[in-house]
């Protein structure tokens, strides 16, 4: 039988948790948040890229425990809108907004681009670290594209107009598993996973 393999998750967010926790599905991982995780200072994620920002957060508060921690940066990228939202996809409607406004101001920025032009991509990266020291930086990504409404009563953030080709509705329509299997956070995730229980990666957990 596998040992149980402890994974202490970046974040405060129990819902973030639970989504984790269904995508380490019944493997061996088990997922915590960080104790007293409100305590500890605030790791600034104001670096220009996913993969810095992750890299950043993990390195940053596995100083704070012995144990094995993964945390992600990730957000949703437009090219036909240089890229935007990207790393600030949490932040892009302003201090304070809900998911709503965001999704609102995106479809402002949207309005007129038709075709190709309404093509996204969610972006994910996840960092594995432990006592300050990166162990493996993960990335993975979903290509969609732009609605022009909000279709869908699920998810969070911009899943309400984000159009999964794969599944054929956004992912606010998808169910939990639906979206596990496509998304982002999914794919980057268990490709943590993959590499932590792989029997021919040699990897350094101490």
């Amino acid at each position: 039988m596998t040992s149980p393999l402890c994974l202490l998750l970046a974040s405060s967010n129990p819902g973030k948790l639970r989504e984790y926790r269904e995508l380490a599905g019944d493997s061996p991982a088990q997922l915590e948040l960080i104790p007293n995780f409100d305590d500890i200072p605030a790791f600034d994620e104001v670096a220009p890229t996913f993969s810095e920002n992750s890299a950043g957060k993990a390195l940053h508060y596995s100083q704070f425990t012995s144990e094995l921690v993964v945390a992600d940066d990730s957000g949703l990228v437009v090219p036909a809108l240089g890229g935007a939202p990207g790393v600030l996809s949490a932040r892009y409607a302003g201090p304070g907004a809900s998911d709503a406004d965001r999704v609102q101001k995106l479809l402002r920025e949207m309005k007129g681009k038709e075709g190709d032009n309404r093509c996204a991509r969610f972006i994910c990266v996840a960092t594995l670290a432990r006592n300050g020291r990166a162990l493996a930086i993960m990335s993975d990504f979903t290509e969609g594209t732009l609605t022009l409404e909000p279709r869908g009563q699920a998810g969070f953030g911009y899943d309400p107009i984000f159009f999964s080709p794969a599944l054929g509705h956004t992912f606010a329509e998808a169910s939990h598993q639906e979206k596990n299997h496509y998304s982002h956070r999914g794919r980057a995730f268990r490709k943590v996973l993959e590499l932590l229980l792989s029997p021919s990666i040699s990897l350094t957990l101490s």
